[in-house]
């Protein structure tokens, strides 16, 4: 009995064209060795199982073969391969560089394959830097790793990096496919899709589980045998529960919910997978993304299918639900009870697809007359229709419902007609443009009067002051206390036959009155009958020493009009 050889090791490529889903990396290389225009440091870069050491070797053959070698020829004595994660020490290194000294006894290099170099302690790349910026002409150093990031900047500056790129599906299941047919296995398309989904563009994975799941149904593979070996959910799954989220049957979507459970699933994976189903459902419904779509030509159909049902503005909301039940999984205390309840809300999910267009909404009784009579008889029931916006049309009022147009005899009624022309321009409530109208609203109002019909009697500065007493009396009863203090700090004078003269102790007094002073002179026009009466106000900062507002300023006060006090304090030993 033979031996059994993994894929991955039986089928590792043996040339630069065998090598999967990386060409132009291929092609650079072997550009470079015919036109003797390869580095002799080079770094490849990239994720695991993608070709970085199916590469390495395939170059360090090919760049030691002249045609004349036979075809198993290896050139062992040519090749040096270096575990960095387990010889990453100085000394290690120092090792390396006392053999790339010696030139090959057979072929023109000596390659040193260094793979995963990363894990080398930052001694180990100091002491490599000298030998790999100026390696001996006879050596090629090949550096490999799947963290480049790692690597210190001096040692990326010595290298020439290619960047290896994950495989895609698609040429993964393809390779997959050759790889069936040498081995006699029959096997669905669909199947394949699945297990080159699964190795996440690492073909390496992919063979791994190819051989796996070969082991588990013998020569035929199909994709439940694929799902059920996997533990992955089958795209049956979803398309029925889009199904019955698309029929909003709640009751049904749970059950569903839960026999997913029961076959050793967490809701975390159905969710996820849900969303990842609402996204293939969106992209298929655009020929321009359908190639975005990674699985079989069987599936694919299934997908256009249902594509066809599920309207756009739904995958969208349904997409929003799920990928906010993926966010706050990890975070729930009732992880079942928060799937649950997005299956919920993606089953509740309603669309009208029509759209309705009104441009102008008038009652029922009225309707257009244009052209009825090559119109289809249709009847009206509701008390308010839609019409387009009527220009230049008249409209007819009928006095019967729930009859054909036909036969409604109708009175013509001329549209009501506005003009526009002399209307003001709309603004905003709150814009300054709305102030200034307003203002000049009221301007426009209070200049309504002629000026030859306003009032201008002649009044004397005591009947002045006696109005102006009674309107800080109805003020303070208003509660406006600090209006009133306010014009009570002096008192009023006449500078003018018509202009009303108050001195306030500061500019604060001053602006509280300017913003009431229009109350108070419409109280004073109207009550002196004489509409050119004006207010003045000045401020002098020396009249507020006029006014006591400390103890000490009022004890100070009532000293000076009375220096009795002082005696009545000292007498009781009074304190402030």
């Amino acid at each position: 009995m033979e031996p059994f050889v993994v894929s991955a090791r039986k089928y590792r490529p043996q040339s630069f064209k065998d090598v999967v889903g990386q060409q132009s990396i291929t092609n650079t290389l072997t550009n470079a060795i015919e036109n003797n225009h390869l580095a002799q440091a080079l770094l490849f870069c990239g994720p695991r199982g993608v070709g970085k050491t199916t590469c390495a070797r395939i170059l360090a053959k090919k760049i030691n073969s002249d045609g004349t070698e036979s075809t198993d020829e290896d050139f062992a004595f040519n090749i040096f391969e270096l575990d960095a994660a387990s010889n990453n020490s100085v000394d290690d290194i120092r090792s390396l560089i006392d053999q790339v000294r010696i030139p090959p006894q057979v072929g023109k290099y000596k390659v040193y394959i260094i793979d995963e170099v990363h894990m080398l302690s930052q001694s180990a790349f100091n002491a490599f830097l000298k030998t790999l910026e100026e390696p001996p002409k006879h050596a090629i150093f090949i550096l490999a790793t799947t963290e480049k990031h790692k690597i210190i900047p001096t040692i990326l500056s010595r290298c020439q990096i290619f960047d290896f790129k994950r495989i895609t599906v698609k040429d993964a299941a393809e390779y997959l496919k050759y790889i069936a047919e040498e081995q006699g296995v029959t096997a669905e398309e669909d199947a394949l899709h699945i297990i080159a989904q699964k190795a996440d563009g690492a073909m390496r994975d992919a063979l791994s589980i190819f051989d796996r799941v070969v082991s588990f149904s013998g020569k035929n593979l199909t994709r439940k045998a694929v799902t059920e070996n996997l533990n992955v959910l089958d795209y049956d799954t979803f398309f029925e529960s889009t199904n019955l989220i698309l029929e909003n049957k709640i009751p049904e979507l749970l059950v569903l919910f839960n026999k997913t459970l029961s076959l050793g699933f967490d809701g975390h994976h159905f969710i996820n997978g849900l969303a990842s189903h609402f996204r293939d459902l969106l992209v298929c419904q655009h020929q321009e993304t359908i190639s975005l779509l990674e699985v079989g030509e069987t599936t694919k159909e299934q997908y256009r299918t249902q594509a066809q049902k599920a309207p756009q503005q739904f995958l969208i909301k349904a997409l929003d639900i799920a990928n906010t039940c993926d966010l706050n999984y990890r975070t729930s205390k009732n992880q079942r009870l928060l799937v649950e309840l997005a299956l919920m809300k993606l089953a509740s999910i309603t669309f009208d697809t029509e759209k309705k267009k009104t441009d102008f909404i008038v009652p029922a009784t009225y309707f257009r007359t244009q052209d009825y009579t090559k119109t289809p008889s249709y009847s009206i029931s509701e008390e308010i229709v839609a019409v387009p916006s009527p220009e230049k049309e008249k409209l007819e009022v009928s006095k019967t419902i729930d009859k054909p147009i036909e036969q409604v005899k109708t009175e013509k009624i001329p549209a009501p007609k506005i003009e526009l022309k002399n209307l003001p321009n709309r603004v905003s409530g709150l814009s300054i443009s709305s102030l200034k109208a307003k203002k000049e609203h009221e301007n426009t109002k209070s200049n309504s009067i002629k000026e030859e019909e306003k009032p201008k009697e002649s009044f004397t500065e005591n009947d002045m002051q006696q109005h102006w007493a009674n309107f800080v009396k109805k003020l303070d009863d208003k509660g406006k206390k600090i209006l009133a203090s306010n014009l009570n700090a002096d008192i009023p004078k006449l500078k003018s036959d018509t202009i009303i003269w108050i001195e306030l102790p500061n500019s604060t007094m001053k602006k509280e009155v300017e913003r009431e002073q229009s109350l108070m002179l419409n109280y004073l026009k109207e009550k002196l009958s004489n509409y050119e009466i004006s207010l003045q106000i000045t401020v002098n900062e020396e009249t507020s020493k006029k006014f006591a507002f400390t103890p000490e300023e009022k004890y100070a006060k009532l000293k000076e009009k009375n220096p009795v006090i002082d005696l009545l304090r000292k007498e009781f030993d009074l304190d402030l």
